[in-house]
């Protein structure tokens, strides 16, 4: 896989965004996709995606994901960047999830009160990890 070069696209009806190969920073808004509007800040540093101004996804340094997929229970990815990522996705608010990096459990994990849930992924050389986060 390479860089979303266009910012965010749709792909085989799942959303891939985010290019971790930008130097600075490039934004794109009111991008639809399944009555929602989206909208992707990306350079080498972060990586942001919201829909209808509300707060999806976000990694520190910036990534590309592939793939994602979301309903009201679960998420599912492939992330992939330069160096292991910070992740934080948006989630049920105070809940607990179960995360799998490649198909391996890594544990359970609650939800703050804002329904934010943070995890590390080891993303060396620019490998790609697929995630899936699952409520339990």
């Amino acid at each position: 896989m390479a860089a979303v070069k266009e910012l965010i696209r749709i792909d085989d009806r799942t959303l891939c965004f985010g290019d971790y190969e930008l130097a600075e920073k490039a934004k794109l808004s009111d991008f639809p996709f399944e009555g929602d509007m989206y909208k992707v800040k990306t350079y080498k540093d972060i990586t942001k995606l919201e829909r209808n101004g509300m707060f999806v996804y976000e990694s520190v340094p910036g990534t590309s994901v592939f793939g994602l997929t979301q309903d009201k229970d679960n998420i599912e990815f492939t992330v992939e960047g330069p160096e292991d990522a910070q992740i934080t996705v948006e989630m049920e608010a105070d809940t607990e999830y179960e995360i799998f990096l490649d198909g391996a459990s890594t544990g359970r994990v609650r939800t703050n009160l804002g329904g934010k849930l943070s995890f590390n992924a080891e993303l060396e050389n620019s490998a790609a990890v697929h995630v899936q986060i699952k409520k339990c």
